[in-house]
């Protein structure tokens, strides 16, 4: 499979926006783990977990590779932690700039 490498710096910029742009650090309230969140919206929420989250999180660690998008659930209880970060003001709702 062919995969596009960006090397205009236009569209590096783009991307370092969109993957990183409003990003807030949560931390997980049961286990620990440190993800980056942003929401555009009350159903939209971007996670970015780091190798080192993935480790922490029992959840995901007693997953065992499906092959489906059953794998590609998150945790409960990072969910549970971002809801609590949103309720609290931390992390704001609504895209800007279209990001």
């Amino acid at each position: 499979m062919a995969s596009f490498v960006p090397t205009s710096p236009a569209t590096l910029a783009d991307a370092e926006l969109y993957t990183h742009a409003r990003m807030i650090e949560v931390e997980c309230l049961d286990c620990l783990a440190h993800v980056t969140v942003k929401k555009n919206s009350e159903h939209h929420t971007s996670i970015q977990w780091t190798q080192e989250a993935v480790r922490a999180c029992p959840q995901l660690c007693r997953r065992q590779p499906s092959g489906d998008r059953d794998g590609h659930r998150g945790c409960p209880r990072l969910a549970a932690s971002i809801d609590a970060a949103v309720r609290s003001g931390t992390i704001p709702v609504g895209a800007e700039d279209g990001y």
